[in-house]
């Protein structure tokens, strides 16, 4: 819903302020306005790739100007048509309106609750200020500049019942009218670009747990992290809101989709922030049950207003967000199948030892760093790349890069090194942690930090003094050493040890990236479903989201992919 929300909201805010164009232009056709939408919705998103860092500093003052705007020209309608209408903030009001009404009132909640939205996406303006000065504003400045305006269009309509249709535009005086149209076609833009960044934002994280296909993601900002653009993701977005736009042409219509979405999205928000109370503020049940029944009664009311309008455009959240669950369940069902397929099938080190002399193994100069899932043991892929070509670099590290339950993972703590087998071998193991907010690439200095790290270990496996720990049973009892130092190069001396000089020799030779690239296939016991799900579903997704190399940031000229089949 919350990605549904990010096709309808620039679909209808940027139609919704061009419409009003037609005040002036009463013979214009429908038609020309939607073109006019579209050009708008096309150069909103062909600008995504520069990032909002460069016009971001016009943000503020088009949403200060804007907000000023509307709560000035709410106290004109105030003033100058009825002056009572500030009586309408108390709530008796409401309840006199939902007795006097019956359905009828019930059913227009589903309208009203469009006065709210917005604050959904409140969220994505994190990357941009601290949460303190969200709440300043939006207290200060936001929410008292929202309630003169609809007071004002309120007091406006209570004079022009007539002018139900359009009545923003309408009760703005006729000398303004056009500065606060081009205001309005500004704010309808700054609007729309906080709902994709929060897109963007949700889309990253979901790719990053694992339940979404790889995408590129593109740091648009080098001092503020939040700001992110995702190529696939952006035109995706442009691609559906010019067919609702097209396909629609109805701000109401829009509207009914629009509130479905919103309302689903705060109940679900009041659903797992209860949750969040309980498991990490530690509050008591009873806390988390009042606040979740006095926040989601109210949500569910107008969700209940809001389900009513599913024939009348109602049903487009809905189906994108069945559509959207169903690609992030197969990709994450198909993604957890896989990794099951690795723990199964992962050979033993002491396998791979005791067939070297009978396959006539070969080591080579240079250092392969070998991608896998796999935390413990040595993976299928690799047991069938030797077994099909004995032969593999001197030094290989067996690199497994894991997205954390956390958002970020400091540099300190990145990586951790641990030895595979007996020293002879020559074998380690780098897990690379990830929060999933952090960005899963690595630059061109990843190879040096990793040499470091391992030269590191080398050096001080054997030091009483190391910070190590143990690892569980699995891993053998290795001695593992988290690194503390990642940034700088050890210096080579004279003291190093025989095999960290014989490593830093084999960097010196050259690094291979040597990747799996699997193709996952249902066995043939399996269910229709299941089938279904990872023989076309799964594997179309694969086939079309970015490669590991691409996403891992691999150089192309030293990469080595090992074709493999898992039967799951």
């Amino acid at each position: 819903m919350a990605i549904g929300d990010g096709v309808l909201t620039p679909s209808i805010s940027v139609l919704s302020a061009v419409s009003g164009v037609k005040l002036k232009f009463t013979e214009l056709h429908d038609n020309y306005v939607v073109i006019i939408s579209c050009v708008l919705l096309v150069g909103l998103f062909s600008l995504q790739h520069h990032g909002t860092h460069r016009v971001a500093f016009m943000f503020a003052p088009i949403i200060t100007a804007w907000l000023l705007c509307i709560s000035g020209i709410g106290i004109y309608n105030i003033v100058q048509w009825n002056q009572c209408v500030f009586q309408a903030l108390s709530p008796v009001y409401m309840l006199k309106f939902l007795r006097t009404t019956g359905i009828e009132g019930w059913l227009s909640l589903a309208g009203v609750v469009l006065s709210i939205t917005g604050v959904e996406a409140m969220f994505a303006d994190l990357g941009h200020f601290s949460s303190l000065s969200i709440k300043i504003a939006f207290t200060c400045l936001v929410y008292p500049s929202l309630v003169l305006s609809y007071m004002g269009e309120a007091a406006f309509l209570s004079k022009h019942h007539e002018d139900i249709q359009r009545s923003f535009y309408k009760s703005i005086p006729e000398a303004v009218f056009w500065p606060v149209f081009i205001l309005a076609s500004f704010a309808s833009v700054v609007g729309s670009q906080a709902v994709i960044s929060a897109t963007f934002s949700i889309i990253s994280q979901c790719s990053a747990l694992k339940c979404f296909p790889r995408v590129k993601i593109v740091h648009t900002s080098s001092k503020i992290y939040g700001q992110i653009y995702i190529p696939e993701v952006n035109w995706m977005l442009m691609c559906l809101c010019l067919a609702v736009t097209i396909g629609l042409r109805d701000t109401n219509m829009m509207g009914h989709a629009y509130g479905l979405a919103v309302t689903t999205v705060m109940f679900v928000t009041t659903c797992l922030m209860a949750l969040v109370m309980i498991i990490v503020w530690k509050q008591r049940v009873v806390s988390a049950l009042a606040f979740l029944l006095f926040f989601g009664s109210i949500e569910l009311i107008y969700i209940s207003a809001s389900v009513t309008k599913i024939p009348e455009g109602g049903w487009i959240p809905v189906l994108l967000s069945l559509v959207f669950m169903a690609i992030m369940y197969t990709w994450n069902y198909g993604t957890m199948m896989k990794h099951q397929f690795d723990v199964e099938n992962k050979v033993s080190i002491n396998r791979i030892v005791c067939l070297g002399p009978s396959l006539g193994m070969v080591r080579v100069s240079g250092i392969g760093l070998v991608y896998t899932n796999l935390v413990t043991g040595v993976p299928a892929v690799f047991g069938h790349f030797v077994t099909n070509l004995p032969a593999f670099h001197k030094v290989l590290i067996f690199v497994c890069v894991k997205s954390v339950q956390v958002p970020h993972v400091s540099g300190k703590e990145r990586l951790i090194i641990s030895r595979v087998g007996p020293k002879e071998c020559g074998m380690f193991r780098c897990i690379v942690r990830y929060g999933y907010k952090d960005l899963q690439q690595e630059n061109c200095n990843f190879e040096n930090r990793l040499v470091s790290g391992i030269v590191q270990f080398v050096e001080t496996e054997d030091c009483p003094d190391a910070e190590a720990f143990y690892a569980p049973d699995d891993l053998d009892q290795t001695s593992i050493v988290e690194l503390k130092n990642e940034e700088n190069m050890i210096q080579v001396s004279c003291n190093l040890q025989d095999e960290s000089l014989q490593i830093l020799e084999a960097k010196e030779s050259g690094v291979t990236y040597i990747l799996g690239h699997s193709h996952a296939k249902a066995k043939k016991s399996a269910s229709f479903i299941k089938k279904v799900a990872i023989d076309i579903v799964y594997n179309f997704l694969s086939k079309n989201c970015r490669e590991p190399d691409v996403v891992l940031n691999v150089p192309p000229t030293s990469l080595l992919e090992v074709g493999m089949v898992y039967y799951v």
